[in-house]
């Protein structure tokens, strides 16, 4: 037994030493609240001491979100938008496959996968995505006629080469070798390359949309005669 500290328990008189106060979290008050170092408070604080360039968690967890929408609004997108948009093929892929998933768990996998594509893309390709579906949600009665009539040529002219005497004849102006390369590369891209696959609208399709688009909105299509028939086509 060391001499002058007696055992515990041996008399009334032994106290026992005092318990340690809780060790507080490192910090400072503002305002007379309790900012903890590391704490989210704390990174606002300095984030605003330093002019707030850089985005808050809060700022960054909203951005990701809104993607992630843009993502989901992007497979109600018609063609015509989606075409003139030229996303990722990656991307593009994601989204056809997402509209042919019925399963709830699948459909929301293919979502998640969806809104990681769309965050790495550009600033000025979402917001192109943005500007496509307001389009699409305002757009006018003509407008909407205007692109109707691109995606018949555009179809037309794939599907049938003879098509094309009746393009240059409304369209001299037109690059027929362009067109005919444009529309050839289409037709073969859209093959499937195994039984039952659901064919693929590459480069070629979109570029010979927007050709097309070009030319109807610089001359436009004739109006219907007066038995209400379009002599389209």
């Amino acid at each position: 037994m060391i001499l002058g500290y007696p055992p515990w328990g041996a008399g009334k008189a032994c106290v026992r030493p005092p318990t340690m106060p809780r060790k507080f979290k490192k910090g400072y008050f503002v305002s007379g609240q309790f900012v903890a170092e590391g704490s989210e408070m704390d990174l606002e604080l300095k984030r605003a001491l330093k002019g707030g360039d850089e985005p808050s968690r809060t700022e960054l967890k909203r951005e990701s979100t809104e993607v992630q929408k843009l993502g989901a609004d992007l497979l109600v997108l018609r063609s015509e938008f989606m075409d003139r948009l030229a996303l990722p093929e990656k991307l593009r892929d994601a989204i056809a496959d997402a509209k042919r998933i019925s399963n709830f768990e699948g459909k929301r996998r293919q979502m998640q996968y969806i809104g990681k594509l769309m965050r790495q893309l550009e600033t000025s390709e979402i917001e192109r995505g943005r500007a496509a579906l307001a389009e699409q949600h305002g757009g006018s009665a003509q407008e909407t006629l205007a692109l109707h009539q691109a995606e018949q040529w555009r179809d037309a002219l794939i599907a049938d080469d003879l098509q094309f005497d009746q393009w240059m004849a409304r369209y001299p102006r037109s690059d027929s070798q362009q067109l005919r390369a444009l529309a050839r590369q289409a037709r073969k891209d859209a093959l499937p390359s195994r039984p039952g696959q659901t064919p693929r609208h590459g480069k070629a399709y979109r570029e010979l949309f927007q050709m097309v688009r070009e030319q109807l909105d610089a001359l436009p299509e004739p109006e219907p005669d007066h038995h209400g028939s379009s002599t389209f086509l």
